[in-house]
């Protein structure tokens, strides 16, 4: 009887400091992830572009976010990207340049190793943009890959065969070699996208667009060399790009930053989201299309 009332106590014991730890831990992976810190006052927003830029509706969604918080003076962009898609590239410099209008806070770009192309475009809507001396930037430029499979399906004994109803519905297809006419006209869009992408940056960066032109031919840049011809502010890391981003905003001191980050796999176990969410996952694939992208 006492050895039982014995493990019992023990096992209460044991789920008592079970509770306390996980409650602990919950409490510390919350703060450190968490959007809006401790008290309130003046504040400068963090937020990462990382990877393929694929799709823009959870940056747009947190720039929105921060874009309506009165706490927040100031956005600092971390970009880490050798771009990606053109139109989520075109909405999060859309989104950028209608709060740069508004005037009521201050956008700063910290680049990382590398933010080229469409890394470059979301950059170019912030106020100022900082880099580090051995940045990757640049690349100003469209890119559209196909593949010709024909003669592999010759060889093969494979014939692809194709119904359309108009003589351009099947332009760039794989089964086929691309004739003059359709490479032209491949070509006058892949022009007007690249018109659009040097109409942003000399918009952003309130430069003309002859600058730009000589400048967007596709070439990537070092940080210091991209500074040198007018695509880069100032060149530094991300504390200073922090602290940069403070002085610009009016803030004294050292800043409070915050970040909206993803929840750690602690929090989501406790929150009994964690399978659920790995089960609906959808891991990013390549893309058919144009692309604001540097391959490296």
């Amino acid at each position: 009887m006492t050895h039982r009332k014995s493990l019992l106590v023990g096992g209460l014991y044991f789920l008592l400091f079970s509770s306390l730890f996980f409650i602990f831990a919950y409490w510390l992976t919350g703060k450190e992830g968490s959007e809006s810190g401790w008290g309130s006052g003046d504040k400068i927003a963090l937020i990462r572009v990382e990877g393929v830029i694929v799709d823009s509706r959870k940056i747009v969604k947190t720039l929105r976010r921060y874009r309506n918080d009165p706490d927040i003076k100031g956005i600092l962009i971390r970009i880490d990207s050798p771009g990606g898609g053109v139109a989520p590239s075109q909405e999060i410099y859309d989104e950028l340049i209608d709060i740069q209008n508004e005037g009521e806070k201050k956008l700063i770009a910290s680049m990382g190793t590398v933010a080229a192309s469409g890394g470059y475009y979301i950059a170019s809507a912030t106020d100022l943009i900082v880099a580090n001396p051995g940045t990757l930037t640049g690349s100003i430029g469209v890119i559209m890959e196909l593949t010709n499979i024909e003669g592999l399906l010759q060889k093969i004994g494979v014939e692809g065969v194709t119904i359309k109803s108009g003589k351009n519905k099947d332009v760039g297809s794989p089964f086929r070699k691309m004739k003059k006419e359709e490479r032209a006209l491949l070509q006058s869009v892949l022009d007007d996208v690249h018109s659009q992408f040097i109409e942003a940056v000399a918009e952003g960066r309130s430069l003309h667009i002859e600058e730009v032109k000589r400048l967007a031919d596709g070439r990537i840049f070092s940080g210091r060399q991209a500074q040198e011809v007018g695509l880069v502010d100032e060149l530094g890391s991300l504390q200073f790009a922090i602290q940069r981003s403070a002085e610009m905003a009016g803030i004294k001191g050292r800043p409070q930053v915050v970040e909206s980050e993803e929840k750690s796999l602690l929090t989501e176990l406790l929150e009994n989201r964690f399978l659920g969410q790995f089960k609906n996952t959808q891991f990013p694939v390549a893309s058919i299309g144009m692309h604001y992208l540097f391959s490296y």
